[in-house]
Formats: structure tokens, sequence, C-alpha cells
């Protein structure tokens, strides 16, 4: 159904997940303002039609709210998997706040904010790591502000809000089956932390789908505050999926190379050593933290089936682009 000039605010429009939210907002007629540090960050979507792309630092309050006031629903996409505890704090649970601020400033009534699996509103503080601990602080921010139960906020009438929980997000250009196939290309063995974790992968257009049906009203039928675990229909180990990259990627012929499941100290050891070489690490400490528990659905609450989606297997979909 097209929905001409109906205005969605984004954050984060230039990630992963991101820029096929994008795409499919702008296939539904909506009106779409990116909000981004760098205008050239947005060149693999600024040719969409009704985007408008705006410089903005986001965690400016009244920069942002200026920016939110008139339109119809925003996206908060925004997040970091490696950082100290202030940045975690900063873009996971200061920035929702400022968000749920500017909401109830500027009227906005519907927002969709995309957490994490393993999230907990309830108990963050019982997650094992800075990452999970702070997204669940963020989700109780938001939930609080959309109940009119923010201490901070004057009395308002709250908005819709839907939390969206996924799972890791595999699809072409990912940076999770793509880095394993890349490592092993390039090394003879590959030693693994966290080799025996569970995970249930979900496919990028399916977790992009989901927050285009939150908006359009699709998960209406859960009363707001909604919260909605996006997962595949397979669990993986981590050396599961470490392996099958390879395979897909017809390395060594089609078999991979060997993984070695590294002892809990080692795999500290090797987690510590990649948080402390130049650039985005590809590992960290906290991200072995997060892998304390298992990357599952915990059935506590709805699925993609809510929304009217069957998530995709993983399988036919990663050896398409990582065949390639």
């Amino acid at each position: 159904m097209i929905r001409p000039m109906k205005k969605i605010f984004v954050l984060g429009a230039t990630g992963f997940v991101g820029t096929h939210v994008c795409e499919k907002l702008a296939r539904q007629g909506w009106a779409i303002t990116v909000v981004t540090r760098r205008r050239m960050n947005a060149q693999a979507i600024q040719h969409l039609p009704r985007l408008t792309v705006l410089e903005l630092n986001v965690h400016d309050e009244v920069a942002l709210a200026g920016a939110l006031a008139g339109h119809d629903a925003v996206v908060n996409l925004v997040a970091i998997l490696h950082g100290t505890q202030a940045e975690f704090e900063r873009v996971h649970v200061a920035l929702p706040k400022k968000l749920a601020h500017a909401c109830v400033k500027t009227g906005v009534k519907q927002l969709v904010h995309v957490s994490a699996l393993g999230a907990d509103a309830l108990q963050p503080e019982l997650a094992p790591s800075m990452y999970l601990r702070t997204k669940g602080e963020g989700e109780a921010v938001l939930i609080q502000a959309a109940t009119g139960a923010g201490a901070d906020l004057a009395a308002h009438d709250g908005f819709d809000l839907s939390i969206l929980r996924p799972s890791v997000i595999f699809g072409e250009q990912d940076k999770f089956l793509n880095l394993f196939a890349s490592l092993q290309r390039i090394l003879p063995v590959l030693p693994l932390a966290g080799a025996h974790v569970r995970f249930q992968p979900v496919w990028v257009e399916d977790v992009a789908s989901a927050v285009v049906r939150c908006l359009d009203g699709v998960a209406n039928s859960l009363s707001s505050p909604r919260i909605i675990e996006a997962f595949g229909p397979k669990v993986f180990t981590l050396k599961q999926l470490a392996q099958l990259s390879a395979q897909l990627s017809g390395i060594a012929d089609g078999y991979g190379r060997p993984v070695i499941s590294l002892p809990d100290w080692a795999g500290r050891l090797q987690a510590t050593l990649m948080g402390l070489a130049p650039g985005a690490p590809m590992m960290s400490t906290d991200n072995l933290d997060s892998m304390k528990v298992d990357n599952v659905a915990s059935f506590k609450h709805s699925g993609l089936e809510v929304l009217g989606i069957t998530p995709a297997a993983l399988v036919p979909i990663a050896q398409g682009y990582l065949g390639r």
C-alpha cells in the first residue's frame, strides 16, 4: 500500500540494516529524512526517491528535536559493538533518552527501536556485558517514556513504541559470515573464542521488513510498548557458522580450514589482543562477555510471525553472496 508523504525520521540509516530499511520505505512511498554526521556517508541511499540527507549530530538534543519536528514516526538503528562504558552509555542509553524527549516535545507518536536479542529492560544489570546491559537500559528508558512514566518528563500521552530484538544479522555485505570467510582465506587454521555459543541468525531483509511493518501498524495487535524477537529458523554454534562460511565460499575445495575451539583463558587473551589492535577491532573482551549467554530466542515475546514474516533460512541466502 502506497503511503505518499508520510514522513519518517531515520537514525542509523547509513548502516547495514539502515540501507535496507530505507529502500523498503522508499518503495512504500514514505518521505524519508536520513540524519548523518557526514553527507558522504549516505552515498549508497541518497539516490532513493523522497529521501533527504540531513547533516546532524544526533547527540545534540536541541538540534535533534528541531530536526524531528513535523515527522510522523522515527526509527532508531544507532548502535556500537565496541567501546568503553561511557561510549556504550552515550549511544545505547543517553541517545534513546534524548530521542524520547524529542518525540514528546515535537508530538511524534510512533517510534521503532532496534535493540538486541539478550537485552532485558526489566533487569539490565544482570546482563554479562556492557553491550547487553546498556541495550537493556536503553529499552527501559524508552518504555518509561512511551508509557508516560518517565520521571524527568512532564505529564504526556506517550507514544507508540516497538522494540525489535534481532539475533546476529546476516546478509550480503554483513561483517559476520563475510569476516569468517575472509579470515579463512588467509589463515591455515582459525582459532575461535566462544566456539560453542549458540546463535539464531536472522536475514537483514527480514529485520528491515519487520521495521517497516511495525511502522505500518501490522504489530498493533500487540499493545504498546511491544517487544518482538527477530531470529532465524535454525540454531548454530559459532564454530558451525565459521565452518559454514568457509564451505559456502568454496575455501579449500569447499571443506574450509580447521576451526580450533579455544579454552576460556586463551579466548580472553585473543579478544584482549584484538581489542588493542589499531582500527575497529574484530573482537573485544566485551564481545566475549556477551557470548556468556546464547544468542537465541527466549520465546518470552512474539517472533517475526506476528508481523506476517516467515524468517528465511541462512544457507541458501548466504551461499548466494559468499559463493561470489
